[in-house]
């Protein structure tokens, strides 16, 4: 009765599945016995695999002999269409092999991926089982394919067995079969970053500029997957860093888009085109600021890429940096140098974008750096060239040495000014109707006016102190100029009487 109940998990009694057990352990004994009491040798598991499966794939030479004496099935198939004579070539039982094979195995057979014998080997890097193969079967072709078109090359070449390789390729094997999505066996080494195969197959002089379906060559795929050994080994081949993919891309986008800046350099250095754009018009730098990759937007700033270039949308990278709130990439666009000017295909600046995201900070270092580029303009001929020995930046300004005069302004914007006196001022200052319109976006609720007033203080602060000029000289002749000539006065003379002491003019 006990031999009767079923497992849970599993299609077969009880005694079945002491069977299998006894199979798969080499417990010769224990299977004698359980023939003995009746039980069905050539029972099936819920994946229809019998107990000659587990002894061929666990390589157990007595457990297969003794099931072959019990006319056990040779060649039948689990669901995945592995027989006993495949599990022993994929996990490179040599012995159990060929003693299926006197036995009367089919050499031929494939299973459901159209693997046979020595894709199963070439797969799992057994060289002593293709040798076998090779030399004492018939009909074995070296290069037949699988259901994905790839020989036992293609797949020793994917899964970085050096020895398997070198040995078809001293048999004779063709080296640039491709297979169905035209991966050629030097591209899927370099896919999966195998050095040692990917140097041996370069050495017997393949295409190394071979597309696949999707036009991307083995330095493409070597250069996404990170690899920078392969990398090297391809440019140093001779392999062309420019080809672009049917998506324009280049190795360098793919660089940029995982953050890969040692290959990025390598590929500059080898002369990539770092303004190539792909089939969406963006750049390099236009993915590393997307992807968020600061290191990678300085070395390609520090290599002179084009800052200004539009991608589809017409968005320049600043624009893409400003819509995602970056301010570090923001930064360095900043202080490169770029074409504040250009709008997207909404008609944006970046300034609306960063506006409109409420990246307050990002806007006002747009803004900090559009008067300053103004200002370096309009004093090109001029001797003043102090902001030069600053180091030029567009955030917040957090020194001590400006404290006092921060407090000053966050006291005037928020006690003193009234509503509507701080666009007066921003207007004699030259503020552009975009740039107050940028500030106003920020919505704070009724005393909104108070943090608009104090941000463009802050922004004017910023162009007074580049420019190496006296910020308490030029408050008094700015709110004389929108007629506040008391609070002016009130400036002056508490700065007057005390310049050093912050809080003489914190006091006001």
């Amino acid at each position: 009765m006990e031999g009767a109940l079923l497992c849970d998990d599993e299609i077969l009694l009880r005694t079945e599945i002491e069977f299998h057990n006894a199979a798969k352990t080499n417990n010769i004994q224990k299977m004698l016995q359980l023939i003995d009491k009746g039980v069905d040798v050539r029972a099936k598991n819920s994946v229809d695999r019998t107990a000659i499966h587990w002894a061929a794939g666990a390589g157990h030479e007595q457990a297969v002999k003794l099931l072959l004496d019990h006319d056990v099935p040779v060649d039948e198939e689990d669901n995945f269409g592995m027989n006993a004579l495949l599990l022993a070539a994929w996990f490179g039982h040599l012995r159990c092999l060929q003693i299926l094979v006197n036995a009367g195995a089919k050499i031929n057979c494939i299973n459901k991926n159209g693997l046979n014998l020595l894709h199963c080997a070439a797969q799992r890097g057994h060289i002593k089982v293709m040798e076998f193969i090779m030399e004492d079967l018939e009909n074995i072709k070296l290069d037949k394919v699988d259901k994905s078109g790839r020989t036992a090359f293609h797949l020793a070449a994917e899964h970085g067995k050096l020895e398997v390789v070198e040995f078809l390729i001293g048999s004779g094997c063709q080296h640039s079969l491709k297979d169905k999505e035209n991966n050629t066996a030097i591209h899927l080494a370099a896919k999966n970053g195998h050095t040692e195969v990917l140097q041996k197959i370069v050495e017997i002089g393949v295409d190394l500029n071979e597309k696949n379906l999707e036009g991307l060559t083995a330095l493409h795929l070597a250069t996404e997957g990170g690899y920078f050994d392969c990398m090297k080994i391809l440019l140093e081949a001779g392999c062309d860093v420019n080809t672009q993919t049917e998506k324009g891309m280049n190795c360098l986008h793919y660089a940029a888009f995982h953050g890969h800046e040692d290959i990025a350099r390598a590929l500059i250095d080898a002369g990539i085109d770092i303004n190539a754009v792909n089939n969406q018009n963006s750049s390099a730098l236009h993915i590393s600021v997307l992807q968020n990759f600061p290191s990678l937007v300085k070395l390609f700033i520090d290599c002179e890429c084009d800052l200004d270039i539009a991608d589809y949308r017409l968005q320049t990278p600043l624009h893409i940096a400003a819509e995602n709130g970056r301010q570090d990439m923001a930064e360095m666009i900043l202080v490169a140098g770029v074409n504040l000017k250009l709008q997207d295909k909404q008609g944006k600046t970046s300034l609306d974008v960063a506006a409109r995201g409420n990246h307050i900070n990002l806007a006002d270092m747009i803004i900090k750096a559009d008067r300053f580029y103004k200002w370096e303009k309009d004093n090109m001929n001029s001797d003043s060239d102090s902001w030069m020995a600053r180091h030029l930046t567009f955030k917040q300004d957090h020194r001590l040495e400006t404290q006092h005069i921060r407090s000053v302004l966050w006291r005037l914007a928020t006690k003193y000014l009234k509503p509507g006196e701080w666009k007066k001022l921003a207007q004699y200052w030259k503020f552009t109707d975009a740039h107050i319109r940028a500030i106003e976006h920020q919505w704070t609720g009724s005393k909104s006016y108070r943090d608009h007033g104090h941000r463009m203080l802050l922004i004017w602060l910023h162009g007074i102190v580049m420019a190496g000029e006296n910020p308490v000289k030029g408050l008094y002749e700015g709110l004389v100029g929108i007629g506040r000539r008391d609070l002016a006065e009130s400036i002056r003379k508490k700065a007057n009487a005390d310049d050093s002491s912050p809080k003489t003019c914190a006091a006001m």
